[in-house]
């Protein structure tokens, strides 16, 4: 299996060097290049093809939330977006999940957790935790008006219902299957059908839909 390509983009240098140094030393992953602001990154996507960019949200010139919405929309590229963050920027971090952002990372974080992370969203999941993630989204959406999108949840089934319920609490595919005691075969196809029905990307954006839409009220 071939190893899952990253590019590190931050515009500190020693940042990038530190996160090379640990993700090139990791089986299973290389890092194909670097970049010091979301220009470059962007150009340097749709030169290396990786499979996950690790992204500072703040840069000079175009910034990572603006680079991650140039990287997610492009239909010729597959990769996905890890956002690096601080608590400080928990806005921002709420932006760049609209933005199409598979999840985040604290730059606090430790360096194994830190190569999970980029495994988990390469595999296609999204790293959302309750103790982070679902707070950030409550929060920010509380402060916005709440917004229906065009595809709405009409054609959902209660079940699929009570499963985005679920992925909004920041719950993995093993914990819902518990909760609702079924095989985590058939959770699997139930978040499957909501990816499709509701236009999503990813698990990430089942959450902000959850909220945007609705169905979840902050602070329940």
């Amino acid at each position: 299996m071939a190893d899952l390509r990253v590019l590190v983009v931050d515009d500190e240098a020693l940042i990038r060097a530190g996160f090379r140094v640990l993700l090139d030393a990791s089986p299973g992953l290389t890092v194909v290049g670097e970049a010091a602001d979301g220009t470059t990154a962007v150009r340097q996507c749709r030169a290396l093809n990786p499979d996950v960019l690790l992204m500072d949200i703040r840069m000079p010139g175009m910034d990572g939330l603006e680079a991650t919405r140039h990287v997610v929309g492009d239909p010729s590229l597959d990769a996905r977006v890890l956002i690096v963050t601080t608590f400080g920027e928990d806005e921002h971090v709420f932006a760049a999940l609209r933005a199409g952002a598979s999840g985040f990372v604290l730059k606090d974080t430790p360096p194994e957790d830190l190569v999970a992370a980029i495994r988990v969203v390469a595999s296609g999941e999204s790293l959302l935790t309750p103790r982070v993630t679902t707070r950030l989204i409550a929060e920010f959406v509380r402060r916005a008006p709440v917004v229906v999108r065009s595809t709405g949840l009409t054609g959902l089934t209660e079940r699929e219902r009570e499963v985005l319920v679920q992925v909004a609490a920041g719950m993995s595919n093993a914990e819902i299957a518990e909760h609702f005691v079924v095989s985590l075969n058939t959770v699997k196809t139930h978040v499957s059908r909501l990816l499709m029905k509701l236009s999503a990307r990813d698990r990430a954006q089942l959450v902000v839909l959850a909220y945007e839409s609705g169905l979840v009220v902050p602070g329940s």
